[in-house]
């Protein structure tokens, strides 16, 4: 890839949470912004996720926090939640139109775009992109069972990378497990965050936060 390449990345926060749940290993988002950053000229990493707004607590807040102040664009919305037949709790929450409009919003002033994410709803997406002239990058895993990816979206990307084959580039060491960030509350601006600058902002206070990449709390069931 040319270094002049400009690229965005847009992570599905939940479908990328569970790929990376069924490969047993947790993403260090520091780390998977500067392999990006080392690949391409990147001008944007948005993070979507929906989020339980009448919570007293939710654990996905320090998370979505942290990454708004260390070079992520983080989107969310309120999640909507039922309780099924069996009287389980579940919380419904799709980001799909909201990270379609911003990738289409985007398209004339990127050559690259890279979707974390194996939802096959977003293969219309990609097909768009494509015709806008911007080559795609699916990023997601074939290594479960079943895949995580959908494969109309697999076929249909330009480039498909495996998660597996990313793990040890962008993947925690298990021994930091537990382990927070560094209080660090100088925010900068977007321009200097992607420079490869990324300021540490100590989030508040969460059980195993870097350990929970994504999940909710309780008997929540997130479904995309």
């Amino acid at each position: 890839m040319s270094a002049q390449q400009r690229s965005a990345l847009f992570i599905d926060g939940a479908n990328l949470y569970a790929a990376t749940k069924a490969l047993g290993f947790d993403i260090d988002y520091r780390r998977l912004l500067r392999e990006f950053q080392s690949r391409d000229a990147l001008l944007r990493a948005f993070y979507y996720t929906a989020i339980v707004e009448d919570q007293e607590y939710s654990s996905i807040r320090p998370l979505i926090d942290w990454l708004d102040y260390n070079g992520f664009r983080v989107v969310t919305k309120p999640a909507k939640e039922f309780v099924d037949s069996m009287g389980r709790r579940k919380v419904k929450g799709n980001m799909d139109i909201e990270l379609a409009i911003d990738a289409l919003e985007l398209a004339s002033h990127i050559d690259h775009m890279v979707l974390f994410s194996g939802d096959g709803d977003f293969r219309s997406l990609v097909e768009a992109m494509q015709r806008r002239g911007v080559r795609v990058t699916v990023v997601s895993t074939i290594q479960t069972q079943p895949a995580m990816i959908a494969d109309d979206l697999r076929r249909q990307a330009d480039e498909f990378m495996d998660l597996a084959q990313l793990a040890s580039r962008i993947g925690r060491d298990p021994g930091e497990r537990g382990s927070r960030a560094p209080d660090n509350r100088h925010s900068g601006d977007t321009a200097t965050r992607f420079r490869g600058e990324t300021p540490e902002r100590s989030p508040r206070p969460s059980p195993a936060l870097e350990s929970r990449y994504g999940i909710r709390q309780n008997d929540e069931v997130v479904e995309p």
